[in-house]
């Protein structure tokens, strides 16, 4: 047990005996005949089964007892699990009925902005709507629902330890930014950014949802496979602006669903900055980025243009203020993103009736 004190365990930055994860007394068995070694059983309890710490964790506490008690001591360390497993990929989400992507080819563009407001309005429609924040290393999500204090809990169900997710205007929201230090970087590799991504999804109770939008990173990279390999998205909105360079990586995120391996329907396009319009002169417009180059990619593409979400302060300002324009009917802005919503789900129950439900992208 001295030795096992000398063990730190990530999960909770102590030792496993400080943490409550040496199960049992460990087990010491005597050598039987001359020239046996002595043989030492430890049982240790993770939280689950897909623990990221349970390798280097078991190695460790090995390592630790032959320092301690002797080299030629026979070790062994068996691993028990506090929760039931994970479901396997394809029946994590049971009661997610449709799993849209938000997401851009290039960073700037309001991508997070859209997602934010595109989830309250649904929920204001009166759907069931989860919102999962899956950039890792630049979550904004908690700021723009003004819920960065929160802090997610833990609940057992069925056997297993699930995360609740944070709920605000209607929609059940999680986020690593409810994890991690608002201040400090994520300086994580790909790895511990997917495998913390896998948790968000699988380990948290989710419930019955009509829409789970994920609000995506930009470009195309490990965060976007992994969401690809682990859920069956319904289909992808594409946003962008109408600059020419914007609408460039547009085609390149249009391009990632659609290739042939991912086959993930592309429900239609986001024009977001269209024009700007001023506070004190509501009729003028002015087209800052260009004008309608999403809608001429939109009829490139042969997709819909599901809408054109002008420039204005207020969405900026009430994006930062952590009261999105989208929980007022009242407004142009608050209006647009609610006929977003309703655009969404109209291409959505088309996108059900006359197509097969998306498959998984098979690991590689």
């Amino acid at each position: 047990m001295e030795a096992l004190e000398t063990v730190m365990y990530a999960g909770t930055k102590k030792n496993v005996v400080e943490s409550g994860m040496v199960a049992d007394t460990p087990a010491v068995a005597a050598p039987q005949k001359d020239g046996e070694p002595w043989k030492v059983t430890v049982v240790l309890e993770f939280p689950r089964d897909t623990d990221p710490f349970l390798k280097s964790t078991v190695k460790a506490a090995e390592a630790a007892i032959k320092y301690h008690c002797g080299q030629d001591v026979e070790v062994e360390i068996k691993t028990e699990f506090k929760s039931a497993p994970r479901p396997e990929v394809g029946q994590m989400l049971p009661g997610v009925k449709n799993i849209i992507a938000v997401s851009s080819g290039k960073g700037g563009v309001g991508k997070s902005t859209v997602s934010a407001n595109l989830a309250i309005a649904l929920a204001r429609l009166g759907y069931k709507v989860g919102l999962l924040d899956t950039d890792i290393f630049g979550p904004s999500m908690p700021k723009m629902f003004d819920v960065e204090d929160e802090r997610p809990y833990a609940i057992k169900k069925d056997g297993r330890d699930l995360i609740v997710p944070i709920e605000k205007y209607g929609v059940k929201l999680l986020s690593i930014g409810f994890f991690v230090s608002p201040t400090t970087a994520t300086l994580w590799r790909g790895g511990m950014a997917t495998s913390a991504l896998k948790q968000l999804i699988a380990d948290a109770d989710w419930g019955e949802l009509d829409y789970f939008i994920l609000d995506t990173p930009p470009g195309t990279s490990d965060i976007h496979l992994t969401l690809l390999q682990t859920l069956p998205i319904t289909g992808a909105v594409i946003v962008s602006t109408p600059q020419q360079v914007a609408l460039a990586d547009a085609r390149k995120g249009i391009d990632m669903y659609r290739n042939d391996k991912v086959n993930v329907p592309i429900l239609g396009l986001i024009e977001n900055m269209a024009w700007f319009t001023p506070a004190e002169l509501p009729e003028n417009k002015y087209y800052i980025f260009g004008k309608e180059g999403c809608k001429q990619l939109a009829e490139e593409m042969q997709v819909p243009l599901l809408a054109q979400i002008p420039l204005v302060q207020s969405i900026c300002d009430n994006g930062d203020a952590g009261t999105p324009a989208a929980l007022s009917s009242e407004t142009a802005t608050g209006l647009a993103f609610i006929n977003l919503a309703q655009s969404v789900v109209t291409v959505v129950n088309r996108r059900n009736k006359e197509k097969p439900a998306t498959k998984i992208v098979g690991m590689k």
